[in-house]
């Protein structure tokens, strides 16, 4: 497993909270969109904004909250609808790039913030994070539920991130004046259901579990600071893992090493050994002649044509050997007698 923020994350949802998440699925190609499209746009595609709190954020998104937070105060915002054809209108205005938000109605602009929402191509919330934040919601302990949700809120893309959290900071700004708009975070995460965690199929739309939708975009809405943010103790652990991993590669780079260094060793030894000769005794072809044919095993190899005197040859032969010194009686006497008549010259040296 690699030592990253979100595998930590993960571990810690298992081990203390029992909840698994999805690994998020990977894009097969990314759409590109040209012009000045507003609606239906991937967020990487739109027009962005950097906000030092929040990261870098649509720029339809912060216009049309900035000019709702100065009429913060409308009641029923982002419950009441705009006017359809009015909404129609300032849609196209939006998508040819024309500024028509500093003169619609904040009812017409908070249906288009919501429409943007809705009509994104991937979700805020992708939905492989659903079931996770539902279980998250349903633990019977308030603390272990908000340490959870915030866990999850950690997991998120950057992209989407910084879109919800400055989404989250507007809706609690909203329902902090609920005395006058009589929007409530309660109400507020109602309405922005369908937009944000909307049920997959009829099974999720039961009672039950949208009420646990409900609950989970409610409390994000009344605590906004803890979303995306990573506990103290998650950042602590991640720097004994992180440790944990770097100690762990060295050894293993070391034993790699002295591994190798073994290896080398041995290869240098056997090689050297392969290499040397083989020192083995010349043998003569007279001598394997002599073993061949059965005769006595006398080393012709010695040289009994250079002896001297024959007769020195004689006196070192065994006693018992009766039968090689008769037979071959007649041919030493012969050798003998040759070399006694033979008339020896001394050889002059060459001037």
């Amino acid at each position: 497993m690699k030592i990253t923020d979100s595998n930590v994350i993960r571990f810690h949802l298992q081990v203390l909270y029992g909840i698994s998440v999805k690994n998020f699925a990977k894009k097969k190609g990314k759409l590109v969109y040209t012009g000045a499209k507003m609606f239906g746009v991937p967020l990487e595609n739109l027009p962005r904004r950097y906000i030092p709190e929040f990261g870098l954020v649509p720029c339809f998104l912060v216009d049309g909250c900035s000019l709702l937070l100065d009429r913060v105060g409308t009641v029923g915002l982002f419950r009441k609808p705009g006017s359809l054809p009015r909404v129609k209108i300032l849609r196209e205005k939006l998508n040819r790039g024309d500024d028509a938000l500093s003169t619609a109605s904040p009812y017409d602009t908070a249906t288009l913030v919501k429409q943007f929402c809705r009509e994104l191509p991937e979700l805020l919330f992708p939905s492989e994070l659903h079931a996770a934040l539902l279980k998250a919601q349903a633990l019977p302990d308030l603390q272990d539920k908000m340490a959870a949700l915030q866990l999850l809120s950690c997991l998120l893309p950057a992209k989407n991130s910084s879109c919800l959290q400055y989404l989250f900071d507007f809706l609690h700004k909203v329902s902090q004046r609920c005395s006058d708009n009589l929007m409530t975070s309660s109400n507020l995460a109602t309405v922005f259901v369908p937009c944000l965690l909307p049920p997959p199929n009829k099974s999720e739309m039961s009672e039950e579990r949208l009420e646990l939708r409900v609950l989970v975009l409610r409390t994000f809405i009344e605590f906004p600071h803890v979303f995306g943010v990573i506990p103290k103790t998650i950042m602590d652990s991640m720097k004994y893992f992180v440790n944990f991993a770097h100690l762990e590669d060295v050894f293993k780079k070391r034993n790699q090493k002295i591994c190798s260094l073994k290896v080398k060793r041995s290869e240098k030894t056997v090689l050297w050994i392969q290499s040397k000769p083989k020192i083995r005794p010349a043998v003569s072809d007279q001598t394997l002649v002599c073993i061949t044919r059965g005769d006595p095993k006398l080393r012709r190899s010695v040289g009994l044509e250079t002896f001297p005197n024959i007769r020195l040859f004689r006196t070192c032969m065994p006693n018992e050997d009766r039968s090689f010194r008769s037979a071959n009686k007649t041919s030493v006497l012969t050798a003998m007698e040759r070399l006694q008549h033979k008339n020896w010259r001394r050889r002059s040296s060459p001037i």
